[in-house]
């Protein structure tokens, strides 16, 4: 991985290529991978070879991701990986004109809604994960009275602890250790609502 902060992504179209579906599903399995070829990816997300390679071009026409080290022999295989640790989208990029604008709230609703499925399936697969994994998992709301000062301070210290885990576990994994590590999905909102 070429750059270990996550991406700002402030342009159109970049926002574009990420907010198809697919590539979504595809960008979601290569993080968890790190490495992988268009046929690993392909049958991760129960697609055809050639569809994920197309997209896999395209991701990394916009600089998501990148060519990896050949982890085979096979010279005829590419591999690939994240071109950086995650990516960040901030509204307020996107504010100076409606269809910049329209397109970042149409990959909000996809990432949403990409989520919610993960955690949906969660819940119906639950029964399969182990006790410890079932305690271990949860969900939370809290409801406070913020300022936005408050809320954005308040997002960037979870931002940090979030981040914190997630490179503690990345280098668990590259010194080798895997024993009893699954993939965790960590979702948080925090937003202004009225009654």
């Amino acid at each position: 991985m070429a750059d270990e902060k996550p991406r700002r992504i402030t342009e159109l179209d970049v926002l574009k290529a990420v907010s198809n579906p697919l590539r979504m599903r595809i960008y979601r399995a290569l993080s968890t991978a790190r490495t992988a070829t268009a046929s690993q990816l392909a049958e991760e997300v129960d697609e055809a070879v050639s569809l994920v390679s197309y997209h896999l071009r395209r991701l990394a026409a916009t600089g998501i991701v990148e060519e990896a080290e050949q982890q085979s022999a096979d010279g005829r295989e590419r591999w690939w990986q994240l071109a950086s640790q995650g990516l960040s989208f901030r509204g307020d990029d996107f504010r100076d004109a409606p269809e910049r604008a329209a397109a970042h709230m149409a990959f909000a609703r996809l990432v949403e809604s990409q989520r919610r499925e993960a955690h949906g399936r969660f819940l119906d697969e639950q029964a399969a994960w182990g006790q410890e994994w079932r305690d271990a998992s949860f969900d939370a709301e809290y409801l406070a009275r913020l300022t936005a000062a408050e809320l954005d301070e308040f997002g960037t210290e979870l931002n940090a602890l979030a981040k914190r885990w997630s490179d503690r576990a990345h280098a668990a994994q590259d010194a080798g250790d895997t024993e009893g590590r699954e993939n965790v999905a960590i979702h948080l909102y925090g937003f202004p609502f009225r009654h």
